[in-house]
């Protein structure tokens, strides 16, 4: 499934694509590396008219396990750290409290 949206301009564009959070993103503007940091949510980003989402699947090395239905506001794609549990623990005397 594909969409097209005509914006006004890049913050209106930005601001759409964070809410849509998509799998795959691909981008090219005049000034790419003005746009990047606030682009937040995306399973992958491709950047430039050379970086074809293609590229990522096969040729890159980016990860093709991504997240999907807007999942991307809230997790990046699988990778290792996906599958190891992560414990903490404190432990307090009566001097630090």
């Amino acid at each position: 499934n594909g969409e097209i949206i005509l914006v006004d301009s890049l913050e209106e564009a930005v601001q759409i694509s964070n809410e849509y959070a998509p799998e795959h993103l691909e981008i090219n503007v005049e000034n790419n590396e003005g746009i990047i940091e606030d682009l937040v949510n995306y399973g992958s980003l491709f950047i430039g008219e050379y970086s074809a989402e293609v590229f990522g699947d096969y040729v890159s090395g980016t990860n093709h396990t991504l997240p999907t239905l807007k999942a991307s506001r809230y997790t990046g794609g699988v990778w290792v750290g996906t599958f190891i549990k992560t414990c903490t623990h404190q432990v307090l005397n009566k001097d630090a409290v």
